[in-house]
C-alpha cells in the first residue's frame, strides 16, 4: 500500500477494480483494510474489502471482494488509520516499511509470485527512524542481496523500438551528486552490466545489446572533464565484453539514450538516478515500470513517488500501477526470479 498520506492506496484501489489486472492476476493487498475501504469509496467503488489473516489467500473469494492481508497490531494499524494526507508522518513511514517487509517475506516463503509496491516517502522512512534510501535498499536487506540494481523498464512499443522493450539500470542510487564519483568502482559497473544482461536473457532477448553511459559530459573529453570514463567505466566495459557481452561504453549519456531508444540497445547502464530517470520518464512516463534486479523475488513498481499534493483528491492515475502489475504478471509467468546472477562480479 505503500505510504498511506500519499496517493498509494488510492492507485492500489483503482488497480484492484481494474478488469486488466482480474484477468493477469489475483491481488492480494498488504495494508490497512480500513484505509483500502476509504480508497474505494473514494473512487466510487462498491467492492468490498475481505481481510485475511496471512498472505496466503484462501482459495475463495467473495464476489466483488479484494483481499486485504494487514500484518501490522491493532496498536499500529490504529496509528497509520489516523495519518492526515499529504504531509509527512514518521507513523505512515513506518508501516510502509512493515508492509513491505512482510510482502517481501512472503515470496521469500512462496507465498506469493510478486510484489508490487506503491510508492513510499524516504522522509517518512527517516521520521520512523528507518535508515534505509528507498525500496531497492530495503528489499536488498530484506533479501539479503549483495548485488542489486534499481532498474527502470519500458515494455516495446511506440516509445521504445527494441523488439524486448529498454532497461535502464543504475550503478548508484538514493545518493547526492557530490557522493557519485567516489561510489563508483570497476567492480560495480561491470556487476551491473552483468546484472542487466542477465535479465534481458530471461526477457527472452537472446543477445542483449547493452549501452553504458559516460559519467562525465562528451565522456570526460579524454580526461579534460575528468577521468572516471578512462579509469573506472572503461576497463569494466572491456571485463564485459571478455565475457562474451554485447556491451558499448562509455558514451555520452544524452547520445546514448537517444541511440537506446531509436532501438539501438536493449538495457543501458546509467551512473547515477537522474542519469537514467529524467530522460526515461520524460518520454515514457507512466508505462516505465521499476524493477529491482538482484533479487530471489520478483518486485515491481510504478515510477512515480507519493504525490502528497493531490493525495486523497480522487485524481491519482493508477496506470503505471497496472503496468507495474502487468510487467510483475510477466516475471512471474517465468518462474524464477529476475536475476539469477550469482557469480561474484570480481571472479575470472
Amino acid at each position: 500500500m505503500g505510504d498511506v498520506a500519499g496517493i498509494g492506496p488510492e492507485i492500489v484501489a483503482r488497480a484492484c477494480v481494474s478488469a486488466n489486472v482480474a484477468r493477469e492476476c489475483r491481488p492480494v493487498v498488504v495494508g490497512d483494510a480500513t484505509i483500502l475501504e476509504r480508497s474505494l469509496r473514494l473512487i466510487g467503488s462498491t467492492l468490498r474489502v475481505q481481510s485475511i489473516d496471512s498472505a496466503e489467500a484462501p482459495e475463495h473469494i467473495g464476489d466483488g471482494a479484494v483481499q486485504c492481508w494487514n500484518p501490522l497490531d491493532e496498536t499500529q494499524a490504529a496509528e497509520a488509520r489516523a495519518v492526515p494526507l499529504g504531509k509527512l508522518d514518521a507513523r505512515a513511514g513506518r508501516a510502509a516499511y512493515e508492509w513491505l517487509v512482510a510482502a517481501a517475506r512472503a515470496a521469500l516463503a512462496c507465498s506469493v509470485d510478486a510484489i508490487v509496491t506503491a510508492p513510499l516517502n524516504k522522509g517518512a522512512l527517516h521520521l520512523a527512524g528507518l535508515d534505509h534510501p528507498g525500496h531497492t535498499e530495503i528489499l536488498a536487506a530484506c533479501c539479503g542481496a549483495a548485488q542489486h540494481a534499481m532498474m527502470l523498464f519500458v515494455p516495446p512499443g511506440e516509445i521504445v523500438h527494441s523488439a524486448g522493450g529498454l532497461g535502464v539500470a543504475h550503478v548508484t542510487l538514493h545518493t547526492s551528486i557530490a557522493s557519485v564519483p567516489g561510489l563508483l568502482s570497476a567492480d560495480g559497473v561491470f556487476a551491473k552490466i552483468r546484472l542487466l544482461e542477465g535479465f534481458l536473457r530471461q526477457m527472452g532477448v537472446e543477445r542483449p545489446r547493452v549501452g553504458v553511459c559516460a559519467l562525465n559530459p562528451h565522456a570526460g573529453e579524454s580526461g579534460l572533464f575528468g577521468d572516471e570514463e578512462q579509469r573506472i567505466i572503461a576497463p569494466a566495459v572491456a571485463r564485459a565484453l571478455a565475457r562474451g557481452v554485447a556491451v558499448e561504453g562509455p558514451v555520452p549519456a544524452d547520445a546514448l539514450m537517444r541511440r537506446a531508444l531509436g532501438g539501438e540497445f536493449d538495457g543501458v547502464v546509467a551512473m547515477y538516478h537522474d542519469q537514467g530517470h529524467i530522460p526515461i520518464k520524460l518520454v515514457a512516463r507512466d508505462t516505465a515500470v521499476n524493477i529491482t534486479l538482484g533479487l530471489p523475488i520478483v518486485r515491481t513498481s510504478p515510477s512515480h513517488g507519493t504525490a502528497f499534493d493531490i493525495a486523497g483528491q480522487g485524481k491519482a492515475s493508477a496506470d503505471g500501477m497496472i503496468e507495474a502489475i502487468r510487467v510483475a504478471v510477466a516475471l512471474a509467468r517465468r518462474r524464477s526470479p529476475v536475476s539469477q546472477i550469482a557469480e561474484d562480479p570480481r571472479a575470472s
